[in-house]
């Protein structure tokens, strides 16, 4: 394990760009190696769940790989083209890889088995294999179904329609990834609206995918009409609003603090956090407001600020699922109380982090009450206490420990996660990205870039 430490640090400030996003990365890499000619990937996230992502493509015979100048390049097999692997798809830590992969796996004649890391392997697979199944896919799993598992494709799959039980992304990414190939129309029923990256990339890649009003009940129906041509094009992935998080809450609750991140995606389901944030008291300006395929994009500038604690509805929850960790950050700094509802989704996370979240908060000295799906978190109104006697656990969770990273930076005194190493899954280089904006983060033994 390898741990790191952030210590207090003053004002941070300066121009940068987060890493690419993690979710366009990962479907831009399974359609362009699904659709007929050569897609062009530029600003892929090259961390290591991308990466297993365009391995597993690769094995599934797809033409995948990186030029020097940073571009990456796919040349696809055609709908139905994918091939059986000849090893094992070892997904890593990738919930999203391994869920999407799923339906692209379920809807070819092959077989394939999948497996992870200890945490993936821990995460549940049910609400993904139960409409593939309905599709025509078939499944051999553990106990739980959960990794590792063994899928056996289908040639000709079945369009269905599918209400989901709850709101998920990539339960509907998966059944629109399989629909691709199934004759008719595939149709999927959200109870709330989830991020629509998967609905707006395979319109760029021809296929025709609308939006309804499901006749029962009024809710949002995302119907794909199957089988289409689909070809290689161009993609732009805009930067993280996820991973934009981290230094857009150090920069909220260092007095003195300026800073802009560049080209950010605002697909207006992943905008929870900023929503919340700005309703907290922050100074968030959104500027060069632009479409890129289909994506609005848009650079933050953002001012330290003095943060309140509000209630947050758990409506909002599906379009900040992951930013929940670091809005905690953020509450243990405001003066008063943040309730935060809907959470039950954070327990089979890549950790269960509603009890992660918890006991780190508690054990940096912030008062914090953990419900069945929700947390209070009792702010400060300053600088959160921080020195904990001890490294927060964060169960190879790469969320968790960078917003408690982000917590030592505010803090009175360091803090440091036990193992920092699951931060490569979605941010490489964020202890150098943070330094260079003034922050004092490093492993035991080195001396932070930082800390201007």
């Amino acid at each position: 394990m390898t741990a790191l430490t952030a210590k207090p640090c003053e004002a941070i400030s300066g121009t940068a760009r987060a890493p690419g996003d993690k979710s366009i990365s990962h479907r831009a890499l399974m359609l362009g190696g699904l659709a007929c000619g050569e897609s062009a990937i530029h600003g892929l996230l090259e961390g290591e769940d991308v990466l297993r992502t365009a391995a597993a493509m690769r094995a599934l015979g797809a033409e995948v790989e990186r030029r020097e100048d940073g571009t990456w390049r796919a040349r696809g097999r055609g709908l139905g083209g994918l091939v059986e692997p000849d090893a094992v798809l070892d997904l890593g830590n990738s919930g999203t890889g391994a869920r999407l992969l799923l339906g692209l796996l379920a809807s070819h004649p092959l077989t394939a088995t999948m497996t992870g890391d200890a945490s993936l392997r821990a995460r549940p697979m049910g609400r993904v294999i139960a409409p593939l199944e309905a599709m025509g896919g078939r499944f051999a799993t553990r106990q739980g179904q959960r990794l590792p598992l063994s899928v056996e494709g289908c040639e000709r799959p079945l369009p269905i329609r599918y209400r989901l039980p709850v709101a998920s992304a990539q339960v509907k990414s998966a059944i629109l990834l399989a629909g691709l190939s199934a004759p008719g129309e595939t149709r999927v029923i959200e109870p709330q609206a989830t991020r629509d990256h998967t609905e707006i990339m395979l319109r760029s890649f021809g296929a025709a995918v609308r939006v309804e009003t499901a006749e029962d009940d009024g809710a949002r129906e995302i119907v794909l009409t199957g089988q289409p041509e689909i070809a290689g094009r161009e993609i732009r992935v805009p930067s993280d609003p996820s991973s934009a998080a981290f230094a857009t809450v150090a920069a909220l609750l260092l007095p003195g603090s300026e800073i802009r991140l560049t080209g950010v995606c605002l697909n207006p389901h992943r905008t929870g956090l900023y929503d919340t944030l700005r309703e907290m008291g922050a100074d968030i300006a959104f500027e060069n407001r632009r479409d890129d395929g289909g994506e609005s994009v848009a650079d933050l500038l953002v001012r330290a600020s003095a943060l309140n604690g509000i209630e947050v509805p758990a409506e909002r929850a599906p379009s900040m699922i992951d930013e929940y960790p670091v809005l905690a950050v953020a509450a243990a700094a405001a003066q008063g109380t943040t309730v935060m509802r809907g959470l039950g989704e954070l327990r089979v996370k890549e950790s269960d982090r509603l009890a992660t979240m918890a006991r780190g908060l508690a054990a940096c000295g912030l008062d914090v009450e953990e419900g069945a799906d929700s947390l209070t978190v009792r702010g400060c109104g300053g600088r959160p206490p921080g020195g904990n006697n001890r490294p927060v656990e964060t169960h190879l969770d790469h969320r968790i420990a960078m917003s408690f990273l982000v917590l030592g930076c505010a803090a009175e005194r360091p803090v440091t996660v036990d193992d920092s190493a699951a931060i490569e899954t979605s941010f490489p280089d964020f202890a150098g990205f943070m330094n260079r904006l003034g922050a004092r983060m490093a492993h035991a033994g080195d001396t932070p870039e930082g800390g201007r």
